[in-house]
């Protein structure tokens, strides 16, 4: 059967994070899709990954058979996650927007998935050709032709590590103006969220059950 892994990365719970709302909403699409399959899932805000350290890093470059025993244990932590990520037949991730760019604990997961010769600058990797979901929640508007356009380095960067990275097959699903219910300044754009909130529902449920088709008995 297969396997999603499903990554979240908001601060807020459930009830009070876009992120979590719209990645609950393909998760569910996909379990009612796949019953019998597999979630792994990790919540970043409540159980982070450790930061890259200097011996993580080498490791990557060095021989299993001549690491250190501070290198062999940073690795192993560093191989647990990559073999997740290696090992799902779809990727969904939350990665709302902190001040213009992905969360902290985000970023730390990259860095430990990110490996040369194994994820990154390969010929073909495990990765290739995976479906990865990004919901890239943001409180504002960065869309083309907006004031801030030039400010979003959530899908510019993410598109980066997925697909020239990876290869992987990403698509983004974005709700947006998130903090207009919250700010009374963005009050006359609540039905703009509003709007963005639902299609990004609609979109993410729509995603969720046209990966899941891939994998069909």
């Amino acid at each position: 059967m297969a396997t999603l892994l499903h990554i979240d990365a908001s601060v807020f719970p459930s009830g009070a994070s876009s992120s979590r709302a719209v990645t609950g909403t393909f998760r569910a699409v996909w379990e009612d899709q796949h019953p019998q399959g597999t979630v792994i899932y990790r919540d970043l805000a409540v159980n982070p990954v450790p930061h890259i350290s200097a011996a993580a890093h080498t490791a990557g470059f060095t021989d299993p058979a001549a690491h250190t025993p501070d290198q062999a244990a940073a690795f192993a932590e560093r191989a647990k996650l990559i073999e997740e990520l290696e090992q799902a037949d779809a990727v969904l991730i939350g990665a709302p927007m902190y001040n213009y760019s992905i969360p902290s604990t985000l970023k730390a997961w990259l860095d430990n998935v990110i490996l040369i010769g194994r994820t990154a600058a390969v010929e073909e990797s495990k990765l290739k050709g995976t479906p990865v979901t990004v919901v890239a929640s943001r409180g504002g508007s960065y869309a083309p032709g907006t004031p801030r356009e030039g400010y979003e380095y959530v899908q510019n960067y993410l598109a980066a590590i997925f697909t020239d990275t990876f290869g992987m097959d990403l698509e983004f699903v974005v709700p947006e103006l998130t903090m207009a219910p919250h700010n009374p300044a963005m009050s006359t754009l609540v039905p703009l969220y509003e709007a963005s909130r639902e299609r990004a529902l609609q979109d993410a449920a729509a995603r969720a059950k046209e990966v899941a088709q891939r994998f069909a008995a």
